[in-house]
């Protein structure tokens, strides 16, 4: 067995007494946000847990080299934030980001990518993925990306934004040809104003602004619309509401 793989054997036999499969990390509690790093590169997986575990409130607990062994990490650390490359061999990022979603549906994923390809993005935010980070980001930026979705913030950048938009415009439209899968949850009106701008791609600060209401009440809003749908990201929200014909986006 490889150094790295002894090493997230030793780190999930202490993840698991822990119980957390979400964002305890991130919610003010004293217990650091768990990060699982997933790329074939050891350069690259390096530079991340360099990066990482110089913060106090993030804990690196495993590695992975490629997106099966990833799934069966993740199985076993419980992440709270997995940090997946999109290509890799013997299973994508795309496909283990998937599998993690199965079996750990908590855990928040952030797809890193030398590629901003929008059929790349958009099956990545299918598949459950809750941000997307270009390879060519600041390492610096990484701890703060990494608290942002842990506290159930989306990472999404303007231009990815965009391509998003084409893409769930796209998405409406053939949706629009197949009935509605009933029943669908309902929102309230102010729910729905809130979804309708976050899949313009804006975040809490803007959409608060957007709305005069605070960026604790976006949060709030944004939660009931996660637990109501029964699910763990705003992307996969709005892909849901588009796909339910909740949604039309022109």
């Amino acid at each position: 067995m490889s150094e790295r793989s002894e090493r997230a054997r030793a780190s999930g036999s202490e993840g698991r007494t822990s119980g957390r499969g979400g964002t305890a990390g991130a919610s003010g509690g004293n217990e650091p946000i768990r990060v699982l790093i997933v790329d074939d590169h050891a350069l690259i997986r390096r530079s991340l847990e360099l990066a990482l575990s110089a913060e106090a409130d993030i804990e690196v607990v495993g590695e992975a080299g490629d997106g099966q062994e990833a799934v069966e990490l993740a199985d076993r650390l419980m992440p709270d934030v997995v940090l997946m490359d999109v290509r890799m061999p013997r299973q994508s990022g795309i496909e283990a980001t998937k599998g993690i979603k199965a079996s750990v549906p908590s855990a928040r994923i952030i797809m890193l990518t030398v590629s901003d390809e929008e059929e790349d993005l958009f099956e990545a935010i299918k598949a459950g993925a809750t941000g997307y980070l270009l390879k060519d980001v600041q390492l610096d930026e990484v701890p703060d990306a990494v608290r942002g979705v842990a506290e159930g913030q989306s990472l999404i950048n303007p231009a990815m934004a965009a391509k998003l938009i084409n893409e769930f415009a796209a998405m409406s439209r053939k949706e629009a040809e197949r009935p509605p899968q009933l029943p669908v949850p309902r929102l309230t009106e102010r729910e729905m104003e809130v979804l309708r701008l976050v899949a313009r791609g804006m975040n809490n600060r803007e959409i608060a602004k957007e709305l005069f209401i605070s960026e604790n009440t976006v949060k709030n809003h944004v939660r009931n619309i996660l637990d109501k749908l029964q699910l763990h990201s705003r992307m996969e929200a709005v892909v849901y509401a588009v796909r339910e014909r909740m949604l039309e986006i022109t």
